[in-house]
Order: C-alpha cells, then sequence, then structure tokens
C-alpha cells in the first residue's frame, strides 16, 4: 500500500465512515469554509490512483468508494511502524507499550489469554 499524506487519510475516513459517496456529498461533511470541489476530488482520484478507492460511474459523474478496509490499511500501518521502529520486532513493539504502562492490567490479561489460546 502507498503511503497517504494526512489529508489523503482524512478523505479515506470519511470513506469508510460514510461509505459510498459523490465528491459534493464529502464535501457537505466538512465544515465551513468547506474545501473546494476541485481539491477533494483531486484527493479522491488520487486516493483511487493509490489504489485505495474506486467508483461508479453515473452519466457524467462517479461516485467513490473504499476498496480497502479500515481493518486492512491499519495492518498495513503498524506493520510499518513495527518494521521502522522496532527493527521489524512485534515483541520490541508490545514491550514498548508494556514499558511505558500504555497498557492497563486488564489489557495485559487479555493479551496473556490470547497468547495462550494461540499456543494450542
Amino acid at each position: 500500500m502507498e503511503k497517504l499524506t494526512q489529508k489523503e487519510e482524512e478523505i479515506l475516513q470519511l470513506y469508510w465512515d460514510n461509505g459510498p459517496m459523490f465528491v459534493n456529498e464529502l464535501r457537505e461533511l466538512f465544515d465551513e469554509p468547506r474545501p473546494h470541489f476541485n481539491t477533494l476530488s483531486t484527493i479522491t482520484r488520487t486516493l483511487e490512483t493509490k489504489g485505495y478507492l474506486s467508483h461508479k460511474r453515473y452519466g457524467s459523474t462517479y461516485q467513490y468508494f473504499a476498496i480497502i478496509s479500515r481493518q486492512e490499511y491499519s495492518r498495513s500501518s503498524l506493520r510499518k511502524v513495527i518494521n521502522k521502529y522496532f527493527d521489524n520486532s512485534c515483541f520490541s513493539a508490545v514491550s514498548a507499550l508494556v514499558k511505558e504502562e500504555q497498557l492497563s492490567d486488564e489489557e495485559l490479561a487479555e493479551l496473556i489469554t490470547l497468547i495462550n489460546s494461540k499456543k494450542r
């Protein structure tokens, strides 16, 4: 998956949250002052070029929809972070969270249960 800019990721989130949309419907989701139609159209077409969206044609207009799920994107992003910042070690990533006390006791217990179930 190609890397997304912050704005591209924001637009993709809107497609995940709202389903298939025309660019004018996407524009209506923003507060005033809304982004220009052409700006949103360009970002949407870029997301399509990068393989995150596709479209269905209705006359001279297009309705865009996500073809990559939020879960697929999350997994890919997490793999990139683990690879880049934790030397491709899931253990190092989880250890960092534990050491920084980012996981509650309940979450740690859930992890242990998950690990034990994977062993079976």
